[in-house]
Order: structure tokens, then sequence, then C-alpha cells
């Protein structure tokens, strides 16, 4: 059953991917970098549906159709041709991809990336050429953590605020709790998670259990033994980061063997699957959407617009992944306008930057603040809720919001840090 999934998945991937012209571009058109998986596991979760969201935004940017502040024609006039990179072949590759972006296909920017990894190895390369990149989706700590970059911007949250928001949540939705278990993957993104988590947990509660903890290798789509190893070791909770088709693997595979039957899955990805596998996630199961994103965005103009657009093109209702994409792009559009109204002429990369830094604005998923990072880093609030069908259709019970003052550590202490001190300054509800 899962195999023929996995094939699917791809290939619908391969064939968006295929099927993406590279457009016409007028001199004076503003050349949009996008880079989102095109092929692959991460395609029909992530990829495709933020790359479906990015042709919709930019269709009604040009219009100039989007409510204000966005109704301005493209970016500052400029009309916006995308130009789209499959995002599937691993750092190296990226890293290639994005010189040929900026040096051979002259992109003005660039928004992308959705792999951790990716992340974390594309920014010193947007640095050394000099050229305003934003980072739409990716969750790891570490880029502004370890780093200081000036042309480099991230418009979503961090894995912290994920991880922090989800320890309150079973705080507060299990007052009984005893034992966790966790399954990650095999990299930065999967061990900052569950470090993350289990850290600002153990903080909140100090006795709590931790029966097996398993760490399988990224994108490897069969979990019979990490199955195995949770059953036997039985918790009350099963943590996990996992994303894309491994999430969605995990869940298919756990559910068939009785998994969750008496351990409840909190998936801090888990919202990206809610319509895909709408009849197989097991009720009461804890979804993330990383943010106040899909189910859990907020009652605005922009959301209104965005949700009834894409369900009306695509016949589903958009996942945080499309919300991310939006956000990325809005951010950058707004932050060139900025910059241009104090500037005569087409504003500069450097004057972009300096109105992205500390940038304030509403996106499809509510205020965006970038503050953290010296201003390149965002922060949200956070939301969980548990999976339910009411009348045959996907939607959340038990709804928590968690503020971004409750779930960030402050810009002059790493997470890590911040949690093992027990989160001091947070300021929660």
């Amino acid at each position: 059953m899962l195999i023929p999934f996995a094939k699917k998945s791809a290939l619908v991937g391969l064939l968006v991917a295929s099927a993406v012209a590279q457009p016409v571009i007028a001199a004076d058109d503003y050349k949009l970098g996008l880079v989102t998986f095109l092929s692959g596991g991460a395609a029909g979760p992530f990829g495709v549906p933020a790359q479906n969201a990015a042709n919709l935004v930019l269709e009604t940017l040009n219009e100039g159709a989007l409510p204000a502040p966005y109704n301005v024609k493209g970016i500052n006039g400029r009309t916006i041709k995308p130009i789209y990179v499959d995002e599937a072949g691993g750092a190296t590759k990226q890293s290639s991809e994005y010189r040929n972006l900026v040096e051979r296909q002259g992109v003005d920017a660039v928004v992308g990336y959705i792999s951790s990894g990716d992340c974390l190895a594309v920014p010193a390369v947007a640095e050394e050429l000099k050229t305003l990149t934003v980072l739409f989706d990716c969750g790891t700590p570490r880029v502004f953590e370890d780093n200081s970059f000036k042309y480099v911007f991230r418009t979503g949250p961090t894995t912290t605020m994920d991880s922090v928001a989800a320890s309150y949540y079973i705080k507060d939705i299990f007052p009984n709790l005893k034992a966790v278990s966790g399954i990650n993957q095999n990299y930065s993104f999967g061990h900052e998670s569950w470090a993350d988590f289990y850290g600002s947990l153990k903080g909140l509660q100090s006795d709590i259990d931790v029966p097996t903890k398993q760490f399988p290798k990224i994108y490897a789509g069969q979990y019979g033994a990490e199955i195995s190893a949770l059953m036997v070791n039985s918790a009350d909770v099963i943590h996990s980061s996992f994303w894309g088709g491994d999430m969605e693997a995990f869940l298919l595979q756990g559910a068939a063997r009785g998994l969750f039957e008496d351990q409840t899955a909190l998936l801090t990805t888990g919202e990206s699957a809610m319509y895909r596998l709408s009849d197989q996630i097991p009720e009461g199961t804890i979804l993330g959407g990383r943010g106040p994103f899909g189910i859990y965005a907020p009652d605005n103009a922009l959301n209104r617009w965005f949700r009834d657009a894409y369900s009306k093109r695509y016949g589903t209702q958009p996942t945080y992944p499309a919300y991310k994409m939006v956000q990325g792009i809005l951010g950058l559009k707004l932050a060139t306008e900025q910059a241009a109204a104090k500037v005569s002429g087409q504003p500069t990369t450097e004057d972009v930057v300096s109105a992205f830094e500390y940038l304030e604005y509403e996106g499809p998923g509510g205020k965006v603040s970038m503050n953290m990072g010296k201003g390149h880093q965002a922060s949200m609030e956070m939301v969980y809720g548990r999976y339910a069908l009411k009348d045959g259709k996907p939607a959340v019970t038990d709804v928590r919001r968690y503020a971004a003052e409750c779930v960030n550590p402050s810009d002059d202490m790493p997470a890590n840090e911040w949690i093992e001190k027990g989160m001091p300054g947070a300021k929660c509800n």
C-alpha cells in the first residue's frame, strides 16, 4: 500500500516539474528564483502546494488585485517572472543551482528552501553573491544562531517555536502525563526538534520518562523496526517532527499496526497531511502547522482571499507550506516597496535589506515580526490542536495558541541555552 503511494507522490512531482516552462522575461521584469521540491517524497505534501501558492499569488500580484497594502502591481510596479528550481538533490546540488540562478539567470532575489540542510548551505553562497534571499519554510534555528547574514532572511518560525509550544500543549492537554517517546529524522532538524521539545518539557515537568527515542535516516520511508520499538516501549505521547513523505509513511505504517490505539501521536508538521490523508489520520492525533497557518490561520481579509482562491483553483484547502510560501513572497514585496518609497528610482539590494530588517507585516497567517536574528528571523504565535472528522470533513479540536513571546528565546541567547536555563523571560498567558 505504501510503496505505490510514495511512487505516486514522486510521479506527481515529476509531472509538475516537467510541465513548468520558464517564462519569457522582459528587461524590466522582476526575476524571482523560487526553490521548492518538485520531485521526490516531499513534492506532493510540501513542494507542489508551495509552488501552487506561488503561482496563484504571483499572478494576482501582477494584476494588482491583492488587498492593501499589497495592491501595487508586481513588485514595485515590475512584473514578477518566476524561475523555478527543484529542491531535490541535496545541499551541494542546491548551492550549485543557486549560483546558476544568480550568475546565469540573473534573478533579482530568491525565495525558497524547505530542507534545513539546504538552508544551512545556501546562505553562505547568497552572502558571497550579495543576493537577497528569503528562506520560506526550513526550521533549524542554527541559520541565524551560528552566523550573521546581511542578505538572508527567514519569514517563518524556527523549530524551537514548534517544539516549545508542543511541550506546553501536551502539558496542558495531558495533566497526568507520565512518558513521551520520539521518532525524528537523523539530521539537524530532527535532532534539534527532539532536543528542544524534550528539554522544554522537562523544564515544565521534571519527572517525564522517555521509554525510547528513534532517529532513522531521513527519507528512509520504511519504519518497521522503529514502530516495533515504540510499541514495545509504550508512552502516552509519541513526538515526531517527520515531514513530507516520511511523516505520511510513518503515519500510515503506524496506524496499520495499531501503534496509535493506546499512544497519541504529536506531529509537529501534521497539518500538511490533514486533507491528503483525512480518512487515515487517527482521531485525537495532535497536529502542528509550524505556525498559525492552514486551518489555524486567522480570519483576516488576506486569508479569506487566499483560502477561497486556492481552493477554487486547486480543489483542496491550502496547508501550511502554501501559506509560508505566500508569506515569504509578501515580505519581499513589502520590503522592496517600502525601500522604494525612500529613494529615487528602483531601490538597491542594500536598500531592500535595510527595509526588511525588523519589518512587521500581515500575512495570510497573521502578524509576522522580523524581530530575531538581528532583524532577519521572524517570530509568530504557535498553534496546536487535535484532529477530528466533523460531518466527514477534516477539523481540529482542543486548539491552543501560544504567543510568540512565550515560545521564543531573547535575540541574544541561543535556543538550547534558553531552554536549559528554564526559558527565562517567556511571557505566556
